[in-house]
């Protein structure tokens, strides 16, 4: 019938470490209005691509992307918990239509995912259980990373298929733009965070899920007072970026290499391939505009943090 896009960064940091209340007053203001306008279209379906940070994801197996066909939040940094629910015979149908494209798409019958699939359901929605959703993962930490092109493809994949259904499609990105948090990394880890990135930190320990908490809020504080402690912000190319998806460029990416993302991003800059693969399932219902673009760098969220709504042009 119709489709719906709405990309928007989130951050664990939320409620931890906070810029001035004016500032906080204007994101809140920003999805509040997205909020109105994605209940004013009153979606039937959720399509949505999301990151996760070695919380649902590890390195025992590490695919580039996943659809869930079962789906449960774990609640971290007080993010919301519980079950995600999906269409499972839909989200079946979509696997193999995406499949047999020709783009290889992992399936979980049990997939976990933290707050970067929760916050978007929660602050745009009201909760996880409030419609239907085919939650996909991209994996935006964990190289070896997909890049801009495949997910791209994955996108458009995933657009021609729910196109076909007739239903109101919600499509959601969460996810960067420019960041780079002080995610663990494989190469560098200590005997035990390398045991926990292979997959012992699925089940984390209360302590150390807190002691996990703790070094990030931190290093939002160290951030703020120095914007070289960590990798800077770098809302230039976050503008150009989003002025790309604005007017339809997306294969202008599809050349950029991961390394050279992250050198001018930052590391964790990779979510932003949700918001490629959003456009792209976008794409399939012909030419859009885009309204409400917002972007403000946020260091005590160490994020770019932007939201962008969109609908097809003949809508």
């Amino acid at each position: 019938m119709s489709a719906y896009l709405h990309c928007l960064s989130h951050t664990p940091l939320v409620g931890y470490v906070d810029p001035a209340p004016a500032v906080l007053d204007e994101v809140d203001s920003v999805i509040a209005a997205a909020r109105g306008r994605i209940a004013d279209f009153d979606p039937q379906l959720v399509v949505l691509f999301a990151p996760d940070h070695y919380n649902g994801f590890f390195y025992d197996t590490m695919p580039p992307f996943c659809l869930g066909m079962a789906c449960s939040a774990i609640g971290d940094f007080h993010s919301l918990a519980g079950e995600i629910p999906v269409p499972a015979e839909l989200a079946e149908a979509c696997a193999s239509a995406v499949m047999d494209e020709g783009i290889d798409l992992a399936v979980s019958y049990c997939m976990q995912v933290d707050h970067g699939f929760a916050q978007p359901l929660e602050l745009l929605l009201g909760g996880l259980d409030k419609v239907p959703v085919l939650p996909v993962f991209i994996n935006g930490v964990a190289v070896p990373l997909p890049g801009f092109r495949r997910a791209r493809l994955l996108g458009e994949a995933i657009g021609r298929f729910v196109r076909r259904l007739d239903k109101r499609v919600l499509i959601l990105a969460s996810g960067g733009i420019s960041h780079q948090p002080p995610v663990p990394e494989l190469a560098t880890a200590t005997d035990h965070m390398r045991q926990r990135l292979l997959g012992g930190g699925k089940q984390l320990p209360a302590d150390e899920r807190q002691q996990r908490q703790a070094r990030t809020i931190s290093a939002a504080r160290r951030f703020v007072e120095d914007q070289h402690s960590l990798h800077p912000l770098n809302p230039e190319w976050d503008n150009q970026f989003i002025t790309l998806l604005e007017q339809g460029r997306l294969a202008e990416l599809d050349t950029m290499s991961n390394a050279a993302l992250s050198a001018v991003a930052g590391k964790s800059a990779h979510e932003i391939k949700t918001w490629v693969a959003a456009f792209a399932a976008l794409s399939a219902w012909g030419p859009w505009q885009s309204e409400a673009r917002y972007y403000r760098p946020i260091p005590e969220w160490i994020a770019g943090f932007g939201s962008l709504s969109a609908g097809p042009k003949n809508r």
